[in-house]
């Protein structure tokens, strides 16, 4: 299994950091205090922001919205900011703490082995713009069986709390190669819980399932076997039968075939036979490949958290409550140190106060917290030292 990167994202709510912060000032009146007048600046503040974001982002969004109920005005509609859709998304999710997936990794992934015993395909080249963002990558073992359940063996794979995907697909392209109704030219956001990092592609509404070469193997050995038997046991009298006929149309046979009455009833029985067999086979291929794609159907109904604007929305929300707890986070500590401190010092203060007390392990990006705290005129920095400057109320 790849290293594991140490993930940004702070898995605890806004409220509950809060009170994990008060907790640790409820001794110091005058630094508690302080702490609440914070908290108050730092949430106003970042509701204004994102609510100015969220307008931006659903007026690019609202002409490609495929479940808007209102009218589009097309002499109203801004090209520009339709086309900045995904990069303005990016940032957003960016400060919600996802991580975007290259397409060397994306690439990856569809290399990979399903652990649903699928194989996937997907062509990427039906869209404009693709773009797939993970949150929470935590490794995971799972019991996979295989061979009817007689063999089991222990996968390991990197498994993704939250993925977030945007596509755009080409004016150009085949409505009917896509599957879920999705029309040329449309924009789609989804958002799914708990994915496994092999089976990214299934996230894509134009996957296509295939077989695999054991599950061609499962259906053609047996079709051949069979289809020896049928041959020798029950088409001998029609294959005789036929011989005869081309032979004697051919001129190798000089005595003519007389078709009487069990003649035509052994070659109707023949053919009838031939065409059950193939019947039989086609069935035995379309069913194995309604199970796989029942398969696929039952596992996103279960991992799909949300669809269009209300992505937006949800990512939106997640991202003002992650540079709220940032920001709250840097300014708790350093209200808690009696002098300036770095901000390597910070960063480690407060990363190993979540492993001690919280159980927890996660990269705080302390630059981007400090950063905030500074804009916010809540702390300063002077000769490398950071310190927290208290505000009234």
């Amino acid at each position: 299994m790849p290293d594991i990167p140490r993930l940004r994202f702070i898995p605890f709510r806004r409220a509950d950091v809060v009170q994990m912060c008060r907790a640790e000032l409820t001794a110091e009146p005058d630094l508690l205090a302080a702490l609440e007048s914070a908290s108050e600046l730092i949430e106003l503040h970042f509701q204004r922001e994102f609510h100015d974001i969220k307008q931006q982002l659903k007026h690019a969004y609202g002409p490609l919205d495929p479940d808007a109920d209102t009218r589009a005005v097309a002499q109203f509609r801004d090209e520009n900011a339709v086309n900045r859709l995904g990069s303005k998304l990016a940032q957003v999710l960016d400060r919600a703490n996802y991580e975007k997936v290259s397409p060397e990794q994306l690439q990856h992934a569809f290399a990979t082995a399903s652990l649903f015993d699928l194989k996937l395909y997907v062509d990427l080249e039906e869209f404009e713009e693709a773009l797939l963002f993970t949150r929470g990558a935590t490794p995971r073992e799972e019991e996979v069986k295989s061979f009817f359940g007689l063999r089991r063996q222990r996968v390991q794979f990197m498994n993704f709390e939250r993925v977030v995907l945007f596509i755009r697909f080409r004016d150009d392209v085949d409505a009917e190669s896509t599957l879920g109704g999705c029309q040329p030219g449309s924009t789609m956001l989804k958002l799914f819980q708990n994915v496994p990092g092999a089976d990214l592609e299934m996230l894509f509404p134009n996957t296509r399932v295939g077989m695999r070469l054991v599950d061609k193997l499962m259906i053609g050995v047996p079709a051949v076997v069979s289809g020896g038997v049928v041959m020798t046991t029950k088409l001998g009298a029609t294959l005789v039968l036929l011989g005869s006929l081309v032979g004697f149309w051919l001129g190798v046979r000089a005595e003519p075939v007389e078709l009487d009455k069990a003649a035509v009833l052994a070659l109707l029985a023949g053919f009838g036979t031939i065409a059950g067999y193939l019947w039989k086979q086609y069935s035995s291929f379309r069913n194995r490949k309604l199970r796989f794609t029942q398969a696929l159907t039952e596992n996103l109904y279960f991992k799909l958290l949300d669809n269009n604007a209300g992505v937006l929305f949800r990512v939106l929300d997640e991202a003002e409550e992650s540079e709220c707890k940032e920001a709250l986070l840097a300014y708790s500590f350093l209200l808690k140190f009696s002098r300036p401190c770095s901000a390597r010092e910070l960063d480690e203060q407060i990363e190993r106060w979540f492993v001690q007390h919280w159980q927890c392990s996660f990269d705080f990006d302390i630059s981007d917290a400090l950063a905030k705290l500074d804009r916010l005129g809540l702390a300063h920095v002077s000769d490398g030292g950071w310190a927290a400057i208290v505000k009234e109320r």
